[in-house]
């Protein structure tokens, strides 16, 4: 009999479920949609930034060959070629090929031209040895000529020259005729590569005496490490097959970290809006659920029925968002290119490379928050007692009982000290660990907030009894509530955070641009650097009152970082200049050498003012930190160094930009117009505002997909919203019927559920608003210090906290009147009518 009874409970409970889904396919539709585009953005974003790793990767394969290890200027500037014959005769090393590389640019293409020693490359990086034909053919008298070129077929395309032709290039301020000889078989599609003598190269494009590279190839690995070490001055350093691989990652890893992470965003939404259609779908099916309890089905046989059902939407939602996460990231390449409009990849050859691990973790992320919007909800049903669950419904918490507040403010108390945590090989992990928690606490946190909220007009004349049910109502059954706002608070707290942070760095970098661009026009060289010649001729036009000219450069500081930007430019005094905008000095005693710090290259290296530093730029010299300046354009840092000192240290004195003020009584643009006329080709002069408004276009392209993200989110949240307000609606259906008993009419309750909606939607605001607060304040204060290196203000974006705040409030008084229409079409009778 026992057997008999649990066989009959199974078979009611499975009519149960399968009703559920024959009655309301519409939620489980938007639950398992609502899964799929956070799986579908989280997919989307990790699939592109991985094909644009992966691209890039390969860009640096085709540049480097196949060397066993690689040592490499730390400038531009190059190192002695007096190096080239102690590196290849240390131990450990057994062939070593010389490499000059430079920046190329053929009409307008561009492509890394490299000089090479033909038969030490054939030895060490055979791939990027010539051939006149499809087929290798290093034998060919063409590879030692000095005007002999030889492309990859991506560069062969851009430049659309032939096999044969003569190519103008433009490389280190000379512009070469070389002849296109042949082709690089060995470079792979995608990377425009061009190759020469180095002979040829040195004394084409003024490199006499100077090296870029060395590619080694070893037979002894430790020795060579251990020779290298003694044998290499301040100008050069070791470097793997994977180091500027790794440099490219360290630049782009925080951008692509905190994309996923605001990826997340949506999916964690849908978990709560599964979270809110599932509670509810309990709730109306309570008495359902206690009856088959009766018959004897276990409590763990609800959880699971329940949590099959979330395992479903989980699995379908899923499944919907690899699919449509692959085609985004399709069209986020061609769109914004394999950054997302993050500057750090030139995203144009990036192809999508399917990644199975990360399909598969997705995966596994929407079909547990699925389970877990299930389970909790199926969990709270079995506990309840079926004699008591047979004669209610729905919340039923004694409105007069303390709702509890302790596991909220737990919950933001361990955020708290989270935020205060240090970074983790540079990911601030600890300050997305303090973000969850604080939402976590402001979402668990809701019931009482709603009591609070309410408690004060509990005993107040509210005008219409209409009101003072809905008040009533809503005060009493604060986890009815809580159920309804956990996701619209989410994804508005998320939304108002990202924001808040947006408007503070906008904010900052455009009055940070204001300072800086001080002078009255900017002049920058593309292709050329500004010789002596050059730059007397600028300075001598007439208009102009001075011209201030400056020189930027790459230098590697430590092989697995970026490297930083040196700039040499004239700086008058300790305090700098309007356009150097410190954040703290020291003084310099005299014989000192003074280098300004940018705030990231402080943060990355642990520089402070007073303190020395060795720079590989005139030998092995130390200088002295005399400031840290605020920079919003360099990620990876950057050093100011006096334009005399640069120039007595190096002996370089090409430039390439120069800020000009224009003298009294001479207009800007005829200033400009004379200024063109004097200037070599490749020469831009553009004005502080279109500057200005250019890098603000940059910025905004730069968080295109943040603000995307943002809108998918909160049109998740308020599509929750309605959802469940239209659900609770429809599940107190008898409570109308009781109303109409008592006198209401239709309008009266329709008006009451209109009070109910716009009440949980202004609660949702503020509770929203006032998390995204302090959540924009861990994304200001801690993780965006700890990812990008910079500090700014806050600034509150108000315009956007009123729309969220009108938006939630009219779309949930909307759907409460629209459900409470629909609710209360029955008849008075039919709705107070016991089923059994």
């Amino acid at each position: 009999m026992a057997e008999a009874g649990l066989l009959r409970s199974r078979l009611a409970l499975a009519w149960l479920v399968a009703g559920e889904w024959r009655w309301h396919p519409g939620r489980f539709a938007a639950t398992a949609v609502a899964i799929a585009v956070g799986v579908a953005l989280g997919f989307a974003v990790h699939l592109v930034n991985g094909s644009a790793l992966a691209s890039f990767e390969q860009a640096v394969t085709g540049v480097n060959g196949a060397a066993d290890l690689q040592v490499r200027a730390r400038s531009p500037l190059g190192f002695d070629e007096r190096l080239y014959p102690r590196v290849a005769t240390a131990p450990g090393v057994a062939d070593a090929s010389p490499v000059v590389r430079l920046s190329a640019k053929a009409g307008r293409a561009r492509f890394e031209l490299l000089g090479l020693d033909v038969i030490r490359a054939a030895a060490v990086t055979p791939s990027l040895v010539g051939a006149r034909s499809s087929g290798p053919d290093t034998g060919s008298d063409d590879v030692f000529a000095g005007d002999a070129l030889f492309l990859s077929r991506t560069a062969l395309a851009a430049t659309g020259a032939r096999v044969g032709e003569r190519l103008r290039v433009l490389a280190n301020r000379r512009a070469v005729s070389l002849l296109v000889a042949g082709t690089l078989p060995g470079v792979p599609d995608g990377q425009a590569i061009g190759a020469m003598d180095i002979a040829g190269a040195q004394w084409s494009f003024g490199k006499l005496g100077r090296l870029d590279r060395l590619d080694l190839k070893l037979d002894d690995r430790t020795a060579a490490d251990t020779a290298l070490v003694r044998l290499l001055g301040a100008e050069a350093v070791v470097a793997t097959g994977e180091t500027e691989a790794r440099q490219g990652d360290a630049l782009s890893r925080a951008y692509r970290v905190n994309l996923d992470m605001l990826a997340l965003v949506a999916l964690l939404t849908g978990g709560f809006l599964v979270f809110s259609a599932q509670s509810l779908s309990v709730t109306r099916r309570l008495r359902a659920f206690a009856l088959v309890r009766t018959l004897g089905l276990p409590k763990r046989g609800i959880i699971a029925a329940v949590a099959l059902e979330g395992a479903i939407i989980g699995v379908v939602g899923a499944a919907i968002g690899l699919a449509v996460g692959y085609t985004m990231a399709v069209a986020a390449l061609r769109l914004f290119g394999g950054d997302l409009g993050g500057g750090y990849f030139a995203g144009g050859t990036a192809r999508v490379v399917f990644q199975p691990l990360a399909a598969g973790a997705f995966f596994a992320l929407g079909l547990a928050a699925a389970l877990l919007g299930s389970i909790l909800p199926a969990r709270a049903a079995a506990r309840a007692a079926p004699a008591a669950a047979l004669k209610n419904a729905g919340d039923v918490l004694d409105p007069r009982a303390p709702v509890p507040w302790r596991p909220a403010l737990l919950l933001l108390l361990g955020g708290g000290v989270a935020a205060l945590l240090p970074a983790i090989n540079g990911l601030p992990v600890f300050g997305f660990t303090a973000m969850a928690l604080l939402l976590a606490g402001g979402v668990v946190g809701v019931p009482w907030l709603v009591r609070r909220l309410l408690s004060p007009w509990q005993d107040r004349d509210l005008g219409t009894a209409p009101r003072l049910l809905a008040l009533r109502h809503v005060h009493g059954a604060p986890g009815q509530a809580a159920i309804a706002l956990c996701g619209i608070v989410a994804s508005t707290a998320l939304m108002i955070a990202m924001a808040t942070m947006v408007t503070s760095f906008r904010g900052a970098v455009d009055s940070w641009l204001g300072q800086v661009l001080s002078a009255d026009l900017y002049m920058r060289a593309d292709g050329g650097d500004l010789d002596p010649a050059a730059q007397q001729r600028i300075a001598a036009t007439p208009g102009i009152a001075r011209a201030a000219f400056s020189r930027q450069l790459p230098l590697t500081i430590v092989p697995d970082r970026p490297p930083v930007i040196l700039i040499a430019r004239p700086v008058s005094s300790n305090a700098g200049d309007p356009s150097l905008v410190l954040l703290d000095k020291a003084p310099v005693p005299a014989r000192t050498t003074p280098v300004w710090v940018s705030e990231p290259a402080a943060w990355l290296y642990g520089w402070s003012p007073g303190s020395d530093v060795a720079l590989p730029i005139g030998g092995s010299r130390r200088f002295r930190v005399a400031g840290i300046w605020r920079d919003y354009a360099r990620q990876q840092g950057a050093i100011v160094i006096r334009d005399l000192d640069y120039a007595r240290l190096t002996g370089d004195k090409l430039r390439d930009e120069a800020a000009i003020t224009v003298a009294p009584g001479f207009q800007t643009d005829v200033v400009r117009r004379s200024l063109m006329a004097r200037l070599p080709p490749g020469v831009a002069v553009t004005e502080p505002a279109t500057l200005r408004r250019f890098a603000l276009r940059l910025f905004d392209r730069s968080f295109a997909i943040t603000y995307v993200l943002e809108a998918v989110a909160i049109l998740v949240g308020l599509a929750g919203v309605a959802a469940t307000m239209s659900a609770q609606t429809i599940a107190r259906s008898k409570e109308f019927g009781m109303l109409r008993h008592l006198g209401l009419t239709r309008r009266q309750i329709t008006e009451m559920l209109a009070t109910e909606g716009a009440l949980l939607g202004l609660i949702g605001a503020v509770a929203g608003v006032a998390l995204g607060a302090l959540l924009g304040q861990v994304l200001i204060h801690v993780i965006n210090p700890q990812s990008f290196n910079w500090t700014m203000a806050t600034r509150w974006p108000f315009g956007t906290m009123v729309g969220v705040t009108a938006a939630l409030v009219g779309a949930a008084t909307m759907t409460a009147m629209l459900a409470g229409r629909r609710a209360t079409a029955s008849d008075a009778v039919a709705a107070v009518r016991e089923d059994w």
